[in-house]
């Protein structure tokens, strides 16, 4: 499993940020090798990426979603690919965007773009054409603000002190979460 971890400064409200975020259909203007998403409902999405010359199609389902807080999605299908991007309020017009994205490489060509920092560099380039591309528009192209709650794992600590029996991860340390459950990662 890869991981990719990164954050970017915006200068927009943090509503903006998150807002352009669950309009998935406008990935491709800023990120690089998606080639469309189309969502399929509001929870559901279609991709088809190019890679390194390497295509793969695939859905996702989002496993938890908190409007001007945190999107978390996984592959239902195709590769496994899990991830979640969580925004943190720095002033009424700035805003931290992390993402954190974990991956299975399987072919060789990902193999050893994963060892050489391929996806970092990647992730990194998206997150700056995202800057661009929302400071650029001033304001989102449209918004979702819908709830969807983490689905309880029957792995997650209890803990006395928890009226849910799931810890919380700190909002400002996104290397807790976990992107296939959207809560913490198990062992912390």
């Amino acid at each position: 499993m890869t991981t990719v971890e990164e954050s970017i400064d915006v200068a927009v409200p943090v509503s903006t940020a998150y807002n352009q975020w669950t309009q998935f259909e406008s990935f491709p203007q800023f990120m690089g090798g998606v080639e469309s998403i189309t969502q399929t409902s509001e929870t559901s999405n279609h991709w088809i990426t190019n890679i390194g010359g390497v295509e793969r199609v695939f859905d996702t389902e989002i496993t938890e979603q908190h409007p001007d807080e945190r999107v978390a999605w996984k592959s239902t299908d195709g590769t496994s690919h899990a991830g979640v991007v969580t925004f943190h309020r720095l002033s009424d017009t700035d805003t931290r965007v992390s993402v954190q994205l974990d991956w299975d490489p399987e072919t060789f060509i990902e193999k050893v773009g994963s060892v050489v920092g391929a996806d970092d560099r990647q992730v990194k380039s998206d997150l700056k054409r995202f800057k661009a591309f929302i400071e650029g528009l001033g304001a989102e192209t449209g918004s979702w603000r819908g709830n969807v709650d983490a689905p309880p794992t029957a792995s997650a600590p209890t803990t006395s002190t928890s009226t849910s029996g799931l810890a919380a991860a700190p909002e400002s340390d996104p290397a807790m979460d976990d992107p296939e459950s959207g809560g913490p990662r198990a062992g912390f």
